[in-house]
C-alpha cells in the first residue's frame, strides 16, 4: 500500500469512527508487532493470519508512526507490554537468576511424522501442537520441534526467567546482542502467555530467554 492509501486509510478510519483503544496500539497491530519482532516477514504473517500483505504493511506502518520509530529493525528492538497483557513489570531492584532450562528446539522435516514419533514411539507428554510447531514436556523441561525446509545446525536453549524484561535490560547493559525485545508469541485458552526474546553468545550461536506470564 503506497504511502498516500495508507494516510487516506487512517484518515478514513478516524473519521468514521474506529472503537478508541486505550492502548498504544490496537489488538491487531500488537499482533503484527509480536510477530514482527519475532522476525516473521510480511508474507508469513500474512499466511499465518489469513489477512493480505497490503494488511500486514498497513498495520506495521501505523504501529512505527505511532510509536515514533523509523523501521522494522527499531520495531525489533522496541518492548513494552499490551495494557490488558498478563506480563506485569516487576521490582526493578529484584535479583535475576538465570540457569534453569525452560526449552530446547530442535528441528525436523515432517512435523505430523515427527509428533506421532515423540508421543507414539517415545512416549513422551504431548503439550499442544500450533501449525508447524510441536511441544512436548521432558519431565518440567519442554522440547519443541520446529518444521524446517533445511535442518537447523544445533538445537538451541531457552533459559526460563521470571521477568523477562527486566533480564533484558540487564543484559543488554552488560553488552549482550539481542536479536529481538521480548515479545509475546502465544496466548494459551486460559489466558497465559508465552513471552520470548532471543540473543547470541559470544560466537554468534542464538540463545533465549522465556517467561510465562499467568492472567
Amino acid at each position: 500500500m503506497r504511502g498516500r492509501e495508507i494516510a487516506l486509510a487512517t484518515a478514513y478510519h478516524g473519521v468514521m469512527g474506529r472503537p478508541p483503544h486505550d492502548d498504544v496500539l490496537t489488538p491487531a497491530e500488537w499482533r503484527t508487532v509480536h510477530a514482527v519482532k519475532h522476525g516473521m516477514t510480511s508474507r508469513q504473517i500474512a499466511e499465518r493470519r489469513g489477512i493480505s500483505i497490503d494488511a500486514v504493511k498497513y498495520h506495521v506502518a501505523n504501529a512505527l508512526a505511532k510509536l515514533g520509530l523509523a523501521n522494522r529493525k527499531e520495531l525489533r528492538h522496541w518492548h513494552r507490554a499490551p495494557k490488558d497483557s498478563a506480563l506485569k513489570e516487576k521490582d526493578v531492584n529484584a535479583q535475576i537468576k538465570l540457569g534453569s532450562i525452560a526449552q530446547i528446539a530442535r528441528s525436523v522435516h515432517d512435523i505430523k511424522k515427527a509428533e506421532d514419533w515423540y508421543k507414539g514411539v517415545l512416549g513422551l507428554p504431548h503439550l499442544y501442537t500450533f501449525g508447524k510447531l510441536a511441544f512436548f514436556d521432558c519431565n518440567g523441561t519442554r522440547l519443541m520441534l520446529s518444521q524446517e525446509s533445511a535442518a537447523v545446525p544445533e538445537s538451541i536453549l531457552y533459559l526460563r526467567v521470571g521477568d523477562i524484561a527486566q533480564a533484558y535490560e540487564l543484559l543488554k547493559s552488560r553488552g549482550v546482542e539481542f536479536i529481538n525485545a521480548p515479545h509475546m508469541i502465544h496466548r494459551h485458552g486460559d489466558g497465559t502467555e508465552e513471552w520470548l526474546s532471543m540473543f547470541k553468545d559470544p560466537e554468534g550461536r542464538p540463545l533465549g530467554l522465556m517467561a510465562q506470564a499467568r492472567p
